[in-house]
């Protein structure tokens, strides 16, 4: 009878066990299912953040295909800017005012047709060689109105920002030695001294900025070498001055000497009354 509880009480306890067993494996199966299906959510999620990635790289990636075409473009139009300021220039320092005035007129279109595309993009307008041309078309304007007495050019005119402009007035002034210089050597010294008062006077001006270098892209460096040029020009022209002073000074002594005489030193004559030192 104990043998029979026994063998009872030991299959139930066999019969309990593998239940448990089985509620295991089948737990486990569950879990490995839902592991299973979440990992398919979770790669099917991922797959559609990576396209939505792919798609934004590949936006920015035109946007910058774009910026590079406006940027190459760009850069020749600014040669052919810089070229026609050149020109205006060198046709103002020979006095050719119709070709200066159809550079110019050349120069202006160079420049909106430069200017207009690149209003959505501050970047490609603030770039060193954009800068840099305009500041060329600055200067042109600016000499013609020194040299020709026209009206003076304002920034949004010339599509300039106002640090490009003070710093295409700078080497605008600067400019002006050539033209002192090319009046002292024909001996036009007094025609020469408007083109010093106008350094003199830009330069009085643009100390005034004192902002840094951020803000005003570097123009106290352009006042440095402006500051240089014009101690130089007004040396040259002092000294030029001083000279042009001498020489009347010699020329007024030798008339009054000759009347005085009764000849001429600037013929080479001897005076009437002089004795030949030879003869002694």
């Amino acid at each position: 009878m104990g043998r029979l509880i026994c063998a009872k009480w030991a299959n139930r306890c066999f019969a309990s066990t593998q239940n448990i067993v089985f509620a295991h494996f089948r737990l486990m199966s569950e879990w490995e299912c839902l592991a299973v299906q979440q990992g398919l959510k979770s790669a099917k999620g991922r797959t559609v953040a990576q396209e939505n990635l792919s798609e934004i790289v590949e936006t920015i990636r035109q946007e910058f295909t774009l910026i590079n075409q406006l940027r190459d473009k760009t850069l020749q139009q600014s040669r052919a800017l810089v070229r026609s300021c050149a020109n205006s220039i060198r046709a103002i320092h020979r006095h050719e005012w119709t070709e200066a005035e159809a550079a110019l007129q050349q120069a202006r279109t160079d420049a909106e047709a430069m200017v207009q595309p690149l209003a959505d993009y501050p970047t490609l307008y603030q770039a060193g060689y954009t800068q840099d041309a305009l500041k060329e078309l600055v200067e042109a304007h600016v000499v013609y109105a020194v040299v020709r007495g026209g009206g003076w050019p304002v920034p949004a005119a010339l599509y300039v920002t106002g640090s490009t402009y003070l710093r295409g007035l700078s080497e605008a002034a600067t400019e002006m030695r050539r033209f002192v210089l090319d009046l002292m050597r024909r001996g036009q010294i007094i025609e020469a001294e408007p083109y010093l008062e106008f350094m003199d006077e830009v330069y009085s001006l643009l100390i005034t900025v004192d902002f840094p270098d951020a803000i005003t892209d570097g123009l106290r460096r352009h006042t440095d070498v402006l500051r240089t040029v014009l101690e130089r020009t007004r040396g040259d022209l002092t000294m030029s001055i001083r000279q042009d002073q001498m020489r009347q000074a010699l020329q007024s002594f030798e008339t009054r000497l000759g009347a005085e005489l009764g000849t001429s030193f600037a013929c080479g004559e001897l005076p009437v009354n002089v004795p030949d030192l030879a003869e002694e």
